[in-house]
């Protein structure tokens, strides 16, 4: 669970992280596990070991934004996405 803007943290199952670091953490420590798209083992810490889904259903993911946006970031992500 990611915190909201405002630093509040919903109330659910599973732990409550503020970054990537203490999400990495738990992992080492079995307190957590986690999916993640494979492009993010490229980096993974040596002592986290990343496991293959193979029999996961595909995922689709879409971006939506504004008409009016004018957010370079925005136009940057659907480009570089666009293009993927």
């Amino acid at each position: 669970r990611w915190p909201a803007p405002d630093g509040s943290c919903r109330e659910g199952p599973g732990v409550a992280v503020r970054n990537l670091t203490q999400l990495f953490q738990l992992i080492a420590l079995g307190r957590a596990t986690v999916v993640l798209p494979a492009s993010a083992a490229v980096d993974l810490r040596r002592d986290l070991v990343a496991v293959p889904v193979t029999d996961a259903p595909p995922v689709t993911t879409v971006l939506a934004w504004l008409p009016e946006s004018r957010s370079r970031p925005v136009a940057d992500l659907v480009r570089v996405a666009a293009t993927a």
